[in-house]
């Protein structure tokens, strides 16, 4: 299954830090656009979000257990956006990743693109930290038992994929109480930190999934500079 994606194609990585869910999404958008036009190279986006819960086509009111106040005293707001799936969340501490590829041109097949995302939080896991992760046959995502540890997410618009993949790393798991995560209620949620005892660092699990993706996906990716910072205002 490695590599049958890219084809060694370069895949631009752009860690962005921590930035606000509607900047970040506006430069989504922007980027599909570019990449559609052939202006930039396949791109992923690696950030972390201040607290936001965001519900996608098939979320639903009642998926927030959270009252107002309790949101705004976290400093937490709500975005409705156009990815599949439901309501989940994110916040400090969760590797969000944004990945803005042509699926036509490498691979047709999104439900083939999500599973290799799955993949590579599969292996991820098994490499560096010896715990064995799987997929469920009902939920999209990566689960230690019957614990999610990375959440999956795709929209596609005009062949070029966006949003993408949040893996809680020490992401403080008490801020999934806020909703309903993925309209699933008898199951929980578990980060690297739990599964482990111990924080991490962030730019060392950038780095592995980083590595991991282009293994898996069969891109060459490099970390560069980002270049339109504009981009990036709160």
């Amino acid at each position: 299954m490695k590599g049958i994606l890219g084809q060694g194609a370069p895949l631009a990585v752009h860690d962005l830090g921590t930035i606000g869910y509607g900047p970040a999404l506006e430069l989504q958008h922007h980027l599909v656009e570019e990449r559609r036009e052939g202006r930039v190279a396949d791109t992923l986006l690696l950030l972390e979000h201040p607290p936001v819960i965001t519900m996608g086509r098939s979320a639903v009111d009642t998926d927030i257990l959270a009252t107002s106040e309790q949101l705004v005293g976290a400093g937490a707001s709500v975005e409705r956006i156009e990815r599949g799936g439901e309501t989940t969340y994110h916040g400090p501490g969760q590797l969000v990743g944004y990945v803005i590829i042509d699926l036509h041109r490498h691979l047709r097949s999104l439900k083939k693109f999500v599973h290799l995302l799955e993949e590579v939080f599969i292996t991820v896991l098994a490499r560096h930290y010896g715990i064995t992760a799987g997929r469920d046959p009902e939920h999209r995502g990566v689960w230690v038992g019957n614990e999610k540890v990375t959440a999956i997410g795709i929209a596609v618009k005009q062949r070029i994929t966006f949003h993408g993949f949040a893996f809680n790393v020490n992401t403080d798991l008490s801020h999934f109480n806020w909703i309903v995560p993925c309209g699933i209620t008898d199951r929980g949620q578990t980060s690297l930190e739990a599964l482990t005892g111990e924080r991490h660092d962030m730019e060392t699990i950038k780095r592995q999934t980083t590595e991991v993706l282009g293994e898996v996906f069969g891109f060459q990716p490099e970390f560069l500079p980002f270049e339109h910072p504009g981009e990036l205002r709160s």
